[in-house]
């Protein structure tokens, strides 16, 4: 069930009144089912995955919390790990490892016979993997205790509001909440609908609109150069932030209705100053998950220097992975990856340039150059994320300057915006969108807007409201396109 759909619009409002209809003591119950109906509109098999996964979890949590004895804990650990992992390895990453070593032995002649394993990807299946691995790790580690009813266990880790694409929570936060009794509060209500409206003008307005721009040339890139690549990689930037931060600030607005708290999953990562900022800024939840329980694990900077560089560049490489099977993830985090080791390398160096030159006296113009920087790197690693293949993605860095003095003759740029599945309606309306919603994020700066708003006149706070859902109606894109992140 897609967020920008009307089953979901009439799911939402019924599950709400359900839920604060019920007694306290039946509502995990009747979110657990509504949580399963809601994956199961998807395809209704792979809930047994889901179902799978959390009994063996609540097994192995179990087992772990009897028992004193390390190695007994870490077998259970163990079996946790393989288990969710080999689910996870066999639906998204089988195929991908076969292919790759069917083409290495076509390479040396050598036949390799192995077939691929024909299935979709269950969607979300790698938010719900690393949620429920959390659970099994902090159980190991001693930071959470069991959970012992297995209902609630299940709930943790099929909530619907962030079950497909996250945030990834964790059991120390979000499994004490579903035994908390949350009654109906407007204030909070009407918080949590401000969110989700704010989700759905990213999503529908924004993200949904440049995808048609960015489709149109990412889907055949041998078909342009120069600008038009340039316009599109940096609407890609636009469309996969406006996409999955729309998809976080819904699930996080809806589960806040219901009276629950999930963490913040992005903070206004475009303004980052440095590729280290940007991933403090950047899918939050995934960002701390690797770092919690793969870096910190592979022994993080308490380690010989090269060592160090090593575990980092490790952790971008896999978080890489983590989005899809494709090589050309890989190599996304791979960049990340470099840029963040390049940064440590030169630190000394680019101080000693920025004292030199003396940018640094001009703090404003100082701060602006590093957040273009980095946005312009980030983009260029967006590259690999969106092409669908690592030759794709090549041609699109060889060629994406082609023409450059052409882009720079004012006559000339009509000419580049043209042919590219947009009018100049399209363009009018990306831009303002993009550019209202990054005064908003100027503002927020200072503190949330929806929180600013509810100290304003009722006259303007409604005004805002009205007009929001009016761009929304009058611009958005309603064509029910799935969310990015759920092919993760």
């Amino acid at each position: 069930m897609l967020f920008n759909s009307w089953q979901f619009i009439l799911f939402f409002p019924l599950v709400v009144f359900i839920y604060f209809t019920l007694p306290h003591r039946y509502r995990w119950v009747f979110l657990l089912i509504a949580s399963y109906y809601f994956y199961m509109c998807w395809k209704m098999e792979y809930i047994i995955l889901i179902m799978v996964s959390t009994i063996i979890d609540y097994y192995a949590g179990i087992k772990m919390g009897e028992s004193q004895n390390v190695a007994t804990r870490r077998r259970y650990l163990i079996l946790s790990l393989i288990s969710n992992l080999g689910i996870l390895f066999a639906f998204k990453y089988f195929n991908f490892f076969n292919d790759s070593i069917r083409t290495m032995f076509n390479h040396f002649n050598i036949f390799y016979g192995v077939s691929m394993f024909r299935v979709l990807l269950p969607v979300g299946i790698s938010f719900y993997t690393f949620q429920t691995l959390s659970y099994s790790i902090d159980v190991y580690r001693g930071i959470k205790k069991p959970e012992k009813n297995l209902g609630i266990f299940a709930l943790y880790v099929s909530f619907f509001p962030q079950l497909v694409a996250g945030p990834i929570e964790r059991s120390t936060r979000l499994l004490p909440q579903f035994f908390e009794k949350h009654d109906f509060n407007y204030a909070r209500v009407t918080d949590g609908l401000k969110l989700m409206l704010w989700g759905f003008f990213k999503k529908v307005v924004i993200a949904d609109r440049l995808a048609i721009l960015v489709n149109t040339v990412y889907n055949s890139p041998s078909n342009y150069t120069g600008f038009p690549l340039i316009l599109a990689t940096v609407f890609f930037a636009f469309q996969i932030y406006c996409d999955f931060s729309g998809y976080c600030d819904i699930a996080i607005g809806g589960a806040q209705v219901l009276g629950f708290n999930l963490m913040d999953n992005f903070n206004r990562p475009y303004f980052s100053k440095s590729i280290s900022e940007f991933w403090k800024r950047w899918h939050i939840s995934l960002s701390t998950w690797f770092k919690d329980y793969l870096y910190i694990s592979l022994g993080g900077n308490r380690v010989v220097k090269w060592r160090w560089q090593f575990n980092l560049l490790l952790t971008f490489l896999i978080s890489g992975l983590w989005h899809g099977a494709n090589w050309t993830y890989v190599i996304w985090g791979g960049l990340h990856g470099f840029y963040f080791m390049f940064s440590i390398w030169t630190n000394k160096i680019r101080k000693n340039i920025t004292n030199f030159i003396g940018i640094n006296k001009f703090p404003r113009f100082y701060k602006y150059t590093q957040v273009l920087t980095t946005f312009s790197l980030v983009c260029f690693a967006w590259i690999f994320f969106r092409a669908r293949n690592v030759n794709e993605a090549f041609y699109v860095v060889i060629h994406i300057f082609d023409g450059f003095g052409s882009m720079l003759n004012i006559k000339g740029i009509g000419s580049n915006f043209t042919g590219l599945g947009f009018g100049r309606y399209d363009y009018l309306v990306a831009f303002a969108s993009i550019g209202f919603m990054q005064l908003v994020h100027l503002i927020q700066r200072h503190g949330r807007i929806r929180h600013m708003l509810s100290e304003r006149p009722t006259w303007m706070r409604w005004t805002f409201y009205y007009l929001l859902v009016m761009w929304i109606v009058l611009f958005g894109v309603f064509n029910k396109s799935q969310f990015i992140y759920f092919q993760f």
